[in-house]
């Protein structure tokens, strides 16, 4: 019984130990010192866009994400100004 609780407790044991974790590589790491690009994520591309982006590809996006952005505002503005009834 002595010996149940021994092995019981080792293989606990090993379940707070810290795991050996490599680093992964990856094609990203080009945009890795963008702007927005911040811990604890790094860049973020969850659909995966700019995979085999280059920089060219990778401003265009931005640039279009910036314009969409603004015209967002706008809209948003606008519709408050609408329901307001200025």
């Amino acid at each position: 019984m002595k010996l149940a609780i021994a092995a019981l407790l080792a293989g606990s044991a090993a379940a707070f130990a810290p795991a050996q974790v490599g680093k992964a590589s990856t094609a990203l790491n080009a945009f890795e010192s963008e702007l927005g690009a911040q811990p604890p994520l790094g860049f973020f591309d969850p659909l995966g866009m700019l995979t085999d982006a280059d920089q060219e590809r990778f401003d265009r996006l931005r640039y279009v994400e910036v314009k969409h952005g603004r015209v967002c505002q706008l809209a948003f503005l606008g519709q408050i100004v609408t329901r307001n009834g200025v």
